[in-house]
Order: structure tokens, then C-alpha cells, then sequence
């Protein structure tokens, strides 16, 4: 099991991998002119046998404890492709921040499809 660790004055805090997955999953889709996220980036066996509904995002620790987040989405046509892109960043940092007070070191986001109907 993947955790994440942060020491306080009086213990320790320990967050499972699929909670911040859970946190940018649902950040992604909060974003008005999103289709959705995209498995695209996983290969046939991680789709065939995902434990979790978290295809479309990856998660990364750098050496500081920083959080590098990948998202995978597909968008509606007529929507701004860095309009959208700039709102699930900003989204997500502050949904990670307030929630859970982890800082990101970068937010990356791969439009892969564009999406005619609504």
C-alpha cells in the first residue's frame, strides 16, 4: 500500500494513495467543459484489472514530498482547451491544499480527446 506520511507535534499522518487519487479524480470532473478522464495512458492489463475507478490520473512523490500529478481528460468541443486545462491545475492544487495541506511540485494536463456531444 502506497501512503503518504507527514510528522506533527503530537503524531504522525499517514494518507493512502487511493485518497489522493480520490481527490484529483473528483477536482478533474468538477471543471465545467470536462468529458471526462481517459484511461488512455494505462496499457490493456492496469484497465482489465484496475482495483479503483482512478484511470486518467497519475501520482508521483519528487524527493522533497512534493506531489507531481498527471491527468489524463477528454473535453467538449467549443471548449478552450487552456482555459480548462488552467482550471483543473488550479483546482486541484487547492483541493489538495485545503484538504489535505500537500504541496504540488507540478500539475500536468494531456487533453487526449475532444468529445462532439454533450
Amino acid at each position: 500500500m502506497d501512503e503518504k506520511e507527514s510528522v506533527v507535534e503530537k503524531g504522525k499522518i499517514s494518507l493512502d494513495k487511493d485518497i489522493l487519487l480520490s481527490i484529483v479524480n473528483l477536482a478533474t470532473k468538477e471543471i465545467k467543459g470536462v468529458a471526462g478522464l481517459s484511461n488512455k495512458n494505462m496499457n490493456f492489463f492496469q484497465r482489465m484489472f484496475a482495483k479503483n475507478n482512478y484511470e486518467g490520473v497519475k501520482i508521483k512523490f519528487d524527493k522533497n514530498g512534493a506531489l507531481k500529478v498527471d491527468v489524463f481528460v477528454n473535453i467538449y468541443v467549443n471548449e478552450s482547451a487552456p482555459d480548462i486545462a488552467y482550471k483543473i491545475q488550479e483546482n486541484i492544487k487547492n483541493n489538495l491544499a485545503s484538504m489535505i495541506e500537500i504541496k504540488t511540485s507540478k500539475i500536468n494536463v494531456h487533453i487526449d480527446k475532444v468529445v462532439c456531444d454533450r
